[in-house]
């Protein structure tokens, strides 16, 4: 929900509904995605669906009645669910894990970093400094932000290391082991 607006990903599409009137909520606009809309996330005028199959789907909604696909970027697997902070999306994307994308061009977009998880990522939050990961068997996996607009990340576009972060067993109940490996 943004403003008066709810952004549904309704498999097949993201569906714009007014929502200024609860009782009474109304399609106002749509547009098709090439895969299978999963997860949207709303930031400003854009909307950043998660369309499994086709990777990250960038939508201009500055229009709401007229919301248009502007950019995209795929990913290595399964795209699931999306949450934005500052620059970034980030994409659970199922065996491939955590996909870090940059959005400072929506007309652009591009994967910057990705953390390969013990499952499958089916979900992913951003909270302070920290992505939080729903990672099908493997419980929760939190990691690191280190994608901030302070990082480093300029127009040479090198990559940053990648870092690994596991615990066993998980879940625990008296002793747990984290394991940090660079990649």
């Amino acid at each position: 929900v943004s403003g008066t607006h709810a952004y549904v990903a309704d498999y097949t599409s993201l569906q714009v509904i007014a929502i200024a009137n609860p009782a009474s909520p109304q399609i106002v606009g749509s547009v098709d995605t090439p895969g299978s809309a999963y997860g949207v996330a709303v930031s400003g005028t854009h909307a950043y669906v998660a369309d499994f199959g086709s990777g990250l789907q960038v939508i201009d909604i500055t229009n709401p009645a007229s919301p248009q696909i502007v950019g995209s970027v795929d990913t290595p697997w399964e795209a699931r669910r999306v949450t934005v902070s500052g620059a970034f999306a980030y994409v659970a994307d199922m065996e491939s894990g955590l996909q870090v994308i940059d959005i400072s061009n929506p007309a652009n977009p591009h994967i910057v970093g990705s953390v390969n998880t013990p499952g499958a990522a089916q979900g992913v939050a951003v909270s302070g400094t920290y992505v939080y990961i729903a990672d099908d068997i493997a419980g929760l996996q939190i990691l690191p932000a280190q994608c901030e607009s302070s990082a480093g990340v300029g127009e040479d576009r090198r990559a940053a290391s990648k870092m690994l972060v596991t615990a066993y067993p998980n879940p625990a109940s008296s002793r747990t082991l984290i394991h940090f490996e660079t990649l």
